[in-house]
């Protein structure tokens, strides 16, 4: 066993010193004063982060009331710029001339324009690989609407393959209560006959003429049903026989 005055010797060269409780009143109250000066410290510490949040909290306030007004002010512009629109649509009204000058891509959205107009929340889906929709409205009560576009040269006329085209696509690709071709020119006998028989509802020169140009509604126009409560069969069959 190494004796205690050698490892005393060897505590003092590494430089560690055990701790040892204080002995005697010079050694207690020194203690406590230390311990009383870290506690100040500790004090004047806190104290100080207090008086720095304090200082900083109007700062904070201030960016928070800039940001909200940057916000409200946002959100401001949105809503006008939402009503405005939708005070132009509820006064649009388009000739058929108007719709005649058009091109296909245009039609589309004018017809997406006039859906908005009567209250029906549209988007134009035209395009490449559009399965006979070119824009499909959202409504409510009525259900969801499949308007498929055929703008032609005056005169021209839309023939029963678009009829079944939408028929085939309406209810089983895009879910739609209501299936509906539009064009600026006019149908045949067979395929007014067919789209009557098998619920694919049509709007030709005339109908367009009342729907765009003398506001009557496009719901009001082919008679489409209030429904309350949407049908519980699955969306994708949701297109039945005729209306």
């Amino acid at each position: 066993m190494r004796p205690p005055a050698q490892g005393a010797a060897r505590r003092r060269r590494s430089g560690w010193l055990p701790l040892r409780r204080p002995r005697g009143p010079a050694e207690l109250v020194s203690a406590g004063v230390v311990a009383l000066a870290l506690l100040v410290l500790a004090a004047r510490a806190a104290l100080a982060a207090v008086e720095a949040l304090t200082a900083v909290r109007p700062v904070l306030l201030l960016l928070a009331l800039l940001a909200g007004v940057a916000v409200a002010a946002r959100y401001r512009r949105v809503f006008t710029a939402r009503r405005r629109q939708r005070e132009r649509l509820a006064l649009l009204r388009l000739s058929l001339a108007d719709l005649d000058a058009l091109d296909d891509r245009r039609f589309e959205y004018a017809l997406r324009d006039l859906l908005v107009r009567d209250g029906w929340p549209a988007r134009r889906v035209g395009g490449g690989g559009d399965q006979a929709a070119d824009v499909i409205g959202d409504h409510r009560r009525r259900g969801r609407i499949v308007v498929q576009a055929k703008h032609t040269r005056v005169g021209g006329k839309v023939g029963s393959p678009v009829m079944y085209a939408v028929k085939g696509t309406a209810g089983p690709a895009h879910g739609a209560d209501h299936a509906v071709v539009v064009t600026n020119g006019s149908f045949t006998r067979d395929a007014m006959a067919w789209g009557d028989r098998h619920g694919v509802h049509w709007v030709d020169r005339e109908r367009l003429r009342r729907w765009a140009e003398s506001g009557t509604a496009l719901h009001e126009l082919l008679g489409l049903p209030d429904r309350s409560i949407r049908s519980a069969r699955p969306r994708g069959n949701r297109l039945g026989g005729a209306a």
